[in-house]
């Protein structure tokens, strides 16, 4: 797995192309050249009074032109996949240094002291709060969001406790809780972070290293801002 920085687009690229074209079939699979030389040894080699048929002799024709058809199309498919990749890498290196919004219900309060998020609400609710505990499971901030509509609900918190005051640098747990006639169900929130650098994997596969974050997939990625 390698990874890159805004910078490298075009290494990235160039990764992508270098592994497509140095990718190579397995000795063991039959191409269309073996495939003729196979029926040219047959029609050498036939027994001259009894000689192939006709409708034998086509039939392995047509069986020949059915291998090229199906090569060529496996070629056109792995031409596509390749320039998906690519195009994909490339997206996803123009992303370094960015921020964007992922699932978790992890923050990491650093330096800036302030994280911003968004809970998903999937139906209206007149009650909606975010709940901050810290590694000790204390809670130490209440967030009261009020009212909120089916969508995204965004939110902010200044690293201070109920009181005001600074907390430290670390690890917290956010729980959103929303209020709806059976009772309180809690909810999914997605935090802000920024892409320090995207990872690409041999498989084609690319991830984003998150600041304080760890590692997520871009198909985990759910607002880039």
């Amino acid at each position: 797995m390698s990874t890159v920085n805004g910078t490298s687009a075009a290494d990235v690229l160039s990764q992508y192309r270098s592994q497509d074209s140095s990718s190579t079939k397995s000795t063991s699979d039959m191409g269309k050249n073996e495939f003729m030389e196979l029926m040219i040894a047959q029609l050498n080699n036939q027994n001259p009074l009894k000689p192939q048929e006709n409708g034998d002799f086509l039939a392995q024709l047509a069986q020949f032109s059915s291998l090229e058809e199906m090569q060529g199309i496996s070629d056109s498919v792995q031409d596509v996949a390749g320039q998906f990749r690519s195009t994909q890498a490339l997206q996803a290196s123009a992303m370094v240094g960015r921020t964007v919004m992922v699932p978790s219900q992890t923050a990491i309060l650093g330096a800036s002291g302030e994280v911003k998020g968004s809970v998903e609400v999937p139906a209206a609710t007149s009650s909606l709060r975010v709940d901050v505990l810290n590694t000790s499971g204390e809670l130490v901030r209440q967030l009261d969001l009020g009212s909120a509509t089916a969508g995204q609900k965004s939110f902010s918190w200044d690293g201070k406790d109920a009181n005001g005051n600074d907390l430290p640098e670390g690890t917290y747990q956010l729980k959103a809780n929303a209020g709806y006639t059976s009772g309180t169900e809690q909810l999914g929130t997605m935090i802000s972070a920024n892409v320090d650098s995207v990872s690409l994997g041999t498989s084609g596969k690319v991830t984003l290293n998150l600041a304080g974050m760890g590692s997520v997939g871009l198909s985990d990625v759910r607002q880039i801002n």
